[in-house]
């Protein structure tokens, strides 16, 4: 089917912003322009692809459907347009991360800064997400590559360069509040404490569930947040027992101790990963070679 590639433009800037002025704005075209394009496209396709009220626009079923397929190539345009106008005397274009916050703070800083110092004229854009958050931005061509935990269950291990940490998860807890410093502890016995851990939508999340799972555990956290610095001021307070990787204790933390548990916890690993359906730019590759490669 032959369809003019600016109806799919048109589409993706309502189907993103669901708004027609913001869509015209955007596009630097008239209301009615956007209107009718959306109706022409929904007409080639025999589809209705938004529902319209006075109040608001949504996508209907088919909507969100082709808006899967139109926004990583929208993603994909944008990103070969960045690398031609970006690049600098190396010859490299931006290079674009998507990282949790705890992985940039803990674990990129220096590889950012040894990348910036080689290659000063190359922008560096990171996006902070999630591991798994991390993944739909590489699927989707938003990134041109990704750290995140693992394993991962939302990852394709064909994306995967290179292992380039290995890491273990502890609780910890503040001895002020919590007389278990000198103690051995089943993780039956700790699932009595009030557990404070990453949320749902984190693979340290998955990890751990999955892990009393495994032990006929249901856990039930009586915290879960979006940080591990402040899981960690909180078990400072005494609020809980906060399960963090081990690269987030610092000096700072001495006032708090890590729990030995009976069980033997499996050490986990960081990715670094590229989507592969699409060439590595420059950029990405240089940033590739200053990542330590670890065995698993």
């Amino acid at each position: 089917m032959d369809i003019n590639y600016e109806l799919y433009k048109v589409f993706y800037y309502v189907a993103t912003s669901l708004s027609f002025s913001e869509a015209s704005k955007k596009l630097y075209i008239s209301q009615s322009a956007v209107s009718q394009s959306i109706k022409t496209l929904e007409k080639k396709l025999g589809q209705t692809l938004f529902i319209r009220s006075t109040k608001r626009v949504q996508l209907t079923p088919a909507g969100s459907l082709l808006l899967k397929h139109v926004e990583p190539a929208m993603n994909l345009i944008s990103r070969g347009e960045s690398q031609l106008l970006d690049s600098g005397t190396l010859g490299l274009g931006q290079l674009h991360i998507g990282a949790s916050d705890t992985i940039c703070r803990y674990f990129l800083v220096p590889y950012l800064k040894q990348f910036h110092k080689m290659f000063p004229n190359v922008p560096i854009k990171v996006t902070n997400a999630t591991s798994i958050q991390c993944v739909e931005l590489l699927d989707q061509r938003k990134v041109d590559l990704i750290v995140t935990n693992f394993p991962n269950t939302h990852l394709n291990h064909a994306y995967i360069q290179k292992t380039v940490c290995n890491f273990s998860d502890v609780f910890i807890a503040n001895p002020a509040y919590f007389d278990l410093k000198d103690r051995e502890i089943s993780l039956a016995e700790l699932n009595q404490y009030p557990i404070m851990m990453l949320d749902r939508k984190s693979t340290t999340s998955e990890f751990l569930h999955n892990l009393f799972l495994q032990h006929q555990l249901e856990l039930i956290p009586e915290i879960e947040l979006s940080s591990n610095d402040l899981l960690i001021d909180l078990a400072r307070i005494g609020l809980g027992i906060a399960f963090i990787p081990d690269y987030c204790l610092t000096k700072e933390s001495r006032d708090l101790f890590v729990l030995k548990t009976r069980e033997k916890l499996p050490m986990r690993q960081m990715a670094a990963s590229v989507n592969t359906t699409l060439p590595v730019s420059a950029s990405t590759e240089e940033f590739l070679k200053l990542l330590p490669t670890v065995s698993d």
